[in-house]
């Protein structure tokens, strides 16, 4: 029977889960083993529901009514081959390194990544995305996180990033964009900034956000929005590299007041997100001129 019930956290079965507050360790483990970390109930949820398979689960004992039905869905539990691990609550901590307050974690087998063309042709049932976000180097893995929730929240298609940009599926990510990552088609480009002059020969006007003397507002990019609209997010700090910029084919800026020159990233995505939705990026049944009210 697949539920092992743990005393301790010395048990090779859980290598999975071990050490997950060094994040240069699972920076570099998950990807490599091909797995990644779902945080609470409701992410695990998602993650099936966007068709991704669990390796085990680990979870307070008091949770597994609750999630008995997730269970039974993925093949774990007692007549399941996915092994469910229940522990102590002090065990959990031990194991994770944090105190595990959502339910419980489930290893996940990783998909393999999508053709960036591929991926944007299937967008809106095969008609083909019309507004994408790129990341450039975004290294925070909160700001990754919650573009993605903006992303899905504001009608975005798809978001692409850079080959050093932050996991979209490390555990921090995924939890703080409430598990829209598994809702967001994504995926990494393998050329930076060659993947720019990709999305300009599939037809995407390339939206550079930065500061420079060139740049037009936002206001005047939204006033004329392109037929199909990829909008490029740097780094934290420095933000966009210079080859990003010249290979753009217009530089955006938000316009500010109170002597202030930028935003965080994740807050410029959602401004950028926010400002360049049409009518078909709406949510169904909001009123035609307004969407529901945000949440925080």
């Amino acid at each position: 029977m697949p539920i092992h019930h743990l005393t301790t956290a010395d048990d090779d079965r859980l290598a999975d889960y071990t050490r997950l507050t060094d994040v240069a360790l699972r920076a570099k483990h998950e990807p490599a083993k091909g797995l990644y970390i779902a945080e609470s109930s409701t992410v695990i949820r998602r993650a099936v529901a966007a068709g991704h398979r669990p390796r085990s689960l680990l979870m307070a004992e008091r949770w597994l009514p609750d999630l008995a039905d997730l269970l039974d869905q993925v093949g774990a539990g007692p007549d399941g081959d996915v092994p469910v691990f229940v522990a102590p609550e002090p065990v959990l901590e031990e194991i994770t390194g944090f105190h595990l307050h959502r339910g419980a974690l489930a290893a996940m087998h990783r998909p393999p990544l999508p053709d960036a063309h591929a991926l944007l042709a299937a967008a809106r049932g095969g008609a083909g995305a019309r507004r994408v976000a790129v990341l450039e180097d975004v290294v925070d893995h909160t700001n990754v996180g919650a573009i993605f929730r903006s992303a899905a929240a504001l009608g975005v298609d798809a978001v692409l990033v850079s080959p050093r940009c932050a996991d979209p599926l490390y555990r921090r990510s995924v939890r703080v964009s409430m598990g829209t990552v598994f809702q967001v088609p994504w995926t990494r480009l393998t050329s930076w900034p060659g993947g720019l002059a990709d999305l300009r020969d599939d037809g995407f006007t390339v939206a550079a956000l930065a500061l420079a003397d060139d740049a037009v507002t936002l206001d005047d990019l939204a006033a004329q929005p392109p037929a199909r609209l990829a909008l490029v997010l740097g780094t934290e700090g420095d933000g966009l590299s210079r080859g990003a910029v010249a290979a753009a084919d217009v530089v955006v800026r938000i316009p500010m007041a109170g002597a202030v020159d930028s935003l965080n990233v994740a807050a410029a995505s959602a401004v950028a997100f926010w400002a360049t939705r049409t009518a078909a990026d709406r949510p169904v049944g909001s009123p035609a001129g307004g969407d529901r009210t945000a949440t925080v």
